[in-house]
């Protein structure tokens, strides 16, 4: 296992994808991408995601559907700034929210945030194991 962290992204559409992948990519993480909830689903039990940047409005299952059955850093990105929308990505507890179109530096910025976290929450356990 090589150590770096796997960002999984989740969108309907291609371009999306496929823009976040050369994103995540430059900055060195691994990108994977799914077209759907259902196939990030499908790969979840072959791999590990640091980091799920995920599409609010997707058919079928939504972001905010797969992300209540998960416990994964999240940063959802819609085109849709709605009263609703907004109000459930805040009550979700995401780490990052971006807008379609974003740019690359605010992508960056949320994904090294949750990455971050989820180091910090092992250096903090291993850290408390140790002093104990």
């Amino acid at each position: 296992m090589s150590g770096v962290p796997i960002i999984a992204i989740v969108d309907d559409d291609a371009s999306v994808r496929r823009s976040l992948l050369r994103v995540v990519q430059s900055a060195g993480y691994i990108g994977e991408t799914f077209a759907s909830a259902r196939e990030f689903l499908a790969w979840l039990p072959h791999g590990q995601a640091a980091c799920l940047v995920l599409d609010v409005h997707m058919d079928e299952l939504s972001g905010f559907d797969l992300h209540d059955r998960l416990n994964v850093p999240t940063v959802f990105i819609s085109g849709h700034d709605d009263a609703p929308t907004l109000e459930r990505i805040e009550k979700s507890h995401a780490l990052g929210h971006l807008r379609k179109p974003f740019d690359r530096a605010a992508v960056l910025e949320a994904i090294h945030r949750a990455v971050g976290g989820i180091d910090a929450l092992h250096r903090a356990d291993h850290d408390e194991g140790g002093e104990a």
